[in-house]
């Protein structure tokens, strides 16, 4: 049957030579599938600065809908949505796109560095048949099935490619001979 490409972006596969995956790499139909893949990683203060530059949508705002959906260049958002974009927008920190907490009892996301000093020390650990320090069995309280940190989990709609293993592995046997 040959090679086939499949393209993550547009969740489609086609025969795979320098035609095709040209024509479908220039193709309108993927732009705007891989534009809308980036936008879910945007932070709040860059779309609160394209959607407080356009002006609202006529259409949207009469009838709820308009024809042009997520390619029109007016604003789809409302005085709510704009409300919350814009505490979402002055609540984050450097960390990326979790919005920080000032309140005293709400639990914060560990930094990338802390997740990978504890995921070593928990490898260490392991490795050596020895038991977990009592203050790192605390953080542990809710082990994932995936050592994972939980804000990898949280992006919507990845592609097959970047999805994690499910929990108990892949079904498929190892062929143990070769050739």
């Amino acid at each position: 049957m040959g090679r086939r490409y499949y393209c993550d972006y547009c969740d489609r596969s086609f025969q795979d030579n320098m035609h095709n995956r040209k024509k479908h790499l220039n193709g309108v139909q993927h732009h705007r599938a891989k534009k809308a893949w980036f936008e879910n990683f945007r932070d709040a203060a860059a779309i609160l600065a394209d959607e407080l530059s356009k002006q609202p949508c006529r259409k949207f705002l009469h009838s709820g809908q308009c024809v042009f959906g997520p390619n029109c260049r007016f604003s789809h958002m409302t005085e709510r949505d704009m409300e919350h974009l814009k505490q979402l927008a002055a609540g984050h920190d450097s960390r990326g796109p979790k919005a920080a907490s000032g309140k005293s009892g709400a639990v914060s996301e560990p930094s990338m560095d802390e997740w990978l000093v504890k995921r070593e020390k928990r490898r260490a650990a392991q490795g050596s048949g020895s038991a977990l320090n009592d203050e790192d069995e605390e953080d542990d309280e809710k082990p994932l099935p995936l050592d994972l940190p939980l804000h990898f989990l949280s992006i919507p709609d990845l592609p097959p490619s970047l999805l994690p293993p499910p929990p108990g592995g892949w079904t498929t046997a190892l062929q143990s001979q070769w050739g």
